[in-house]
């Protein structure tokens, strides 16, 4: 999968500080002109995506800031940014000379940024936002909130369009089908399951804006996305057929056919708010608050009821098949095989020429590339040497490219996308001569690790309430980490994916409770800033654990094969039964991947694998 071209190349803090000034000065006057006080700028699309094509990285383009996730308030006299604790040191450095002041958050949902427009602007003000880019959730919270203030709220305009110059297109790669044997169910069995779905709420239509729902629920994959194969689109369905609303030309003829044939008709990506305007006045409309955005929904006739609740494919999509399991596993030990063949390579040419972190992310790449059903990454690679990897989400740039080398800790988060399933590992490789403290470190990180590894709970036990079993292991020893402990996963879809969330940061909901088949993410962490970070991530899936007269229990079975460096441990801090977690993990790995690997890949998994 091509990656989407960014509209927001990262800056060097000399150049942000010459023209991001320059682009908040006209945003003022377009604000100024059009009477609006305060103008709010999410990381935000009409589909609500974590990952942005270029068109709406609006929230990068006026302040530099080149984080995932942030928002943004600009005002006459005022320029601020809200980010959570993965992102405070890179906002800090993106930000310098820009005249955007860093608000630090706990969380990425926190909304003290609303609280911050109630309590700084005054009566008979306007906030403007772009109402095609809020959520519903979002916008309710908001109107609440400044109208108790006498604070207006303009979501019609879009105020970026005029103010961004040569403002980035609509993507228009090509759909294509995710066939058999990897979509092992059809579009009519999953369309079946969502009408039953919905047929049980009372909703006569469905909209989906989200895009990852809509390419699982079609079987359909795009390149619209950096990393993530889905496409731009919404989807309005009812009990005989389903609307797909996309740009031209980018469904090909014979797959168009195909789909019309099941009764799926292409319409023009610009028709959605049209389309709603048709629904007849007595009809009920199941959306979900969080995944469709204002603007879209006020088309809707105010007659048309609308039913709030999760989209039913959030669920679907997150309870693995068990034939889509099998496809995840053998994708599992093809990455694992190409991560062998990078770290051999690694481990010898370190020393003998110099490795830089961007070098990293060129050699896995490029690893990964070689083996089947290899799509694309599914995510930009994190490497970090000793302070940058203290960076939760630290990505290696021309300016900030540290060469290897010294004595330390150089963590390696990253992932590829298959046509079998998606990936996500984070490992941490000794450079020289490590020391004690980072070997500490490194030994309360990986019982965290092993400790929610070998957890065992009810089914339905909300995902949130997890956390704590990861934290405990460093909460004793006076340590903690400021993200989350866990995501879900998606299938050849979004590397994050709801709707469990392993998190102090979400709050327990029903929807995230922990069901069989779901796949999730295990990644603690220690961070101490301007020395290392340390993160083990590996993915593991909901398998049956015991059945006794309490109920039915959840545990978890390890999916991720690849080594651990033992190197980086100092193994007096395990247990003994930590210590034969990680030889049976590592007896595992050598067993499935030796059969994928040879020569010097062969011989660093043997070596890498040899028992504490």
């Amino acid at each position: 999968m091509p990656n989407s071209s960014s509209a927001s190349a990262a800056l060097s803090s000399s150049h942000s500080s010459q023209i991001i000034p320059q682009r908040l000065a006209l945003l003022r006057q377009h604000m100024a002109s059009n009477g609006i006080h305060a103008c709010l700028i999410p990381s935000a699309d009409p589909h609500l995506s974590e990952y942005l094509p270029a068109r709406w990285q609006g929230r990068a383009w006026f302040s530099g800031f080149t984080g995932s996730v942030g928002t943004l308030i600009v005002t006459t006299n005022f320029a601020g940014l809200w980010v959570d604790t993965r992102y405070w040191v890179q906002a800090e450095q993106d930000l310098i000379g820009t005249g955007v002041q860093m608000m630090k958050i706990a969380s990425a949902g926190a909304t003290d940024h609303i609280d911050w427009l109630a309590a700084n602007l005054n009566a008979d003000q306007t906030v403007s936002v772009d109402g095609m880019i809020l959520s519903l959730a979002i916008a309710r919270q908001l109107e609440q909130s400044l109208s108790a203030r006498q604070i207006k709220l303009n979501t019609k305009l879009d105020l970026l369009n005029a103010a961004w110059p040569d403002r980035p297109s609509l993507p228009t790669e090509a759909v294509f089908e995710h066939g058999a044997p990897y979509a092992v169910q059809s579009r009519s069995e999953k369309l079946a399951l969502v009408r039953a779905a919905m047929q049980e709420l009372g909703a006569d239509a469905h909209l989906i804006s989200s895009v990852d729902d809509i390419a699982w629920l079609l079987n359909l994959r795009g390149s619209d996305v950096s990393y993530n194969p889905v496409f731009l689109a919404h989807a309005l369905i009812n009990q005989e057929h389903v609307e797909l609303f996309i740009g031209k030309g980018k469904i090909p003829a014979e797959l168009q056919s195909a789909l019309a044939a099941q009764h799926i008709h292409c319409r023009d990506y610009q028709q959605i708010t049209s389309a709603l305007a048709e629904l007849p006045s007595n009809s009920t409309l199941l959306v979900e608050p969080r995944r469709v955005t204002l603007g879209i929904l006020e088309s809707c006739p105010a007659s048309v009821k609308k039913i709030d609740a999760i989209n039913p494919s959030t669920f679907l999509k997150s309870r693995k098949s068990s034939a889509e399991v099998q496809h995840i596993r053998n994708t599992m030990e093809q990455d694992g095989a190409a991560l062998c063949e990078f770290f051999a390579w690694f481990d010898n040419t370190i020393g003998k020429q110099v490795i830089t972190e961007m070098d990293v992310d060129t050699q896995i790449c490029a690893a990964r590339a070689k083996r089947p059903d290899f799509v694309s990454p599914s995510f930009g690679t994190i490497a970090g040497f000793n302070a940058n990897g203290a960076m939760p989400h630290y990505h290696a740039t021309p300016e900030s490219n540290t060469v290897i080398e010294g004595n330390g800790f150089l963590l390696i988060d990253s992932g590829g996308q298959y046509l079998g399933g998606t990936t996500d590992i984070t490992r941490v490789v000794a450079i020289g001569q490590p020391s004690a403290e980072q070997k500490r470190d490194f030994a309360l990180e990986l019982k965290s690790v092993i400790a929610l590894s070998v957890a065992q709970f009810p089914v339905g036990t909300r995902a949130p309430l997890l956390d704590a079993i990861a934290r405990a292991p460093m909460w004793a020893a006076g340590l903690n980490y400021g993200h989350g402990t866990g995501h879900g996963v998606g299938y050849f879809l979004n590397v994050h994916e709801g709707p469990h969330n392993i998190s102090w940061l979400t709050p327990p909901e029903p929807q995230t409770a922990m069901q069989l088949g779901m796949i999730t993410s295990i990644e603690p962490g220690i961070y101490r800033p301007g020395k290392w970070g340390i993160r083990i991530e590996n993915l593991v899936l909901n398998v049956p654990g015991d059945s006794t007269e309490f109920g039915e229990f959840i545990r978890f079975e390890t999916l991720t094969l690849c080594p651990i460096d033992t190197r980086c441990l100092d193994k007096s801090h395990l247990t003994q039964v930590e210590i034969d977690w990680i030889n049976n993990y590592h007896a595992t790995v050598k067993q499935r991947l030796t059969p994928l690997v040879t020569g010097d890949a062969l011989a660093w998994l043997e070596r890498s694998t040899v028992a504490i």
